[in-house]
């Protein structure tokens, strides 16, 4: 009798560890690194109007209504927008918001002067490998990932963006 089940526990064991390797690896291999390319932003159905990235320094940021530190990066990643978008910097925040009321309730309490889009389908943030809020990647002119953080530290963090701003903007 137990030769019989045998084969049917061991196909069962197999697909469940193909399951778990799965749940694993594949987000290991589908996050964005630095020195690749930042893939196009518009195959992924982003709700809103994607900003022009081509020839521009861009800083990417994943955030979302729920989250405290966003909150706190989001008055500095406006001044960081006012301050280098005449010298070439892109901002675009990528809401991970559920729901739209949630994101547009949050832009109403914390306006900002750069592009805001939702990625409803959670496409964008899975392609990323974005496991938590908020993170962040700043892209060179020749649209190579440079720089990416996660979380948000406050004078420390936007030291380090100025920093790497300051270096990207300066390349040709």
């Amino acid at each position: 009798m137990k030769s019989k089940m045998w084969p049917k526990r061991t196909h069962r064991l197999i697909g469940m560890t193909a399951a778990l390797l799965a749940c694993a690896v594949l987000p290991l291999l589908a996050a964005w690194k630095v020195g690749e390319k930042l893939p196009a932003l518009t195959g992924y159905g982003l709700a809103g109007r994607v900003p022009a990235t081509a020839d521009r320094v861009v800083l990417l940021d994943f955030w979302a209504s729920w989250c405290g530190p966003c909150k706190r990066s989001f008055p500095e990643l406006d001044q960081l927008n006012q301050s280098y978008r005449s010298r070439g910097l892109v901002v675009c925040a990528v809401s991970v918001d559920d729901k739209a009321d949630d994101m547009d309730a949050f832009l109403k309490d914390h306006p900002v002067s750069f592009s805001v889009v939702r990625d409803a389908e959670q496409k964008l943030v899975a392609a990323a490998g974005v496991e938590s809020m908020p993170t962040s990647f700043l892209v060179d002119r020749h649209g190579v990932i440079r720089f990416s953080h996660v979380g948000f530290r406050g004078a420390e963090t936007v030291e380090q963006l100025k920093r790497e701003i300051e270096k990207l903007l300066a390349e040709k």
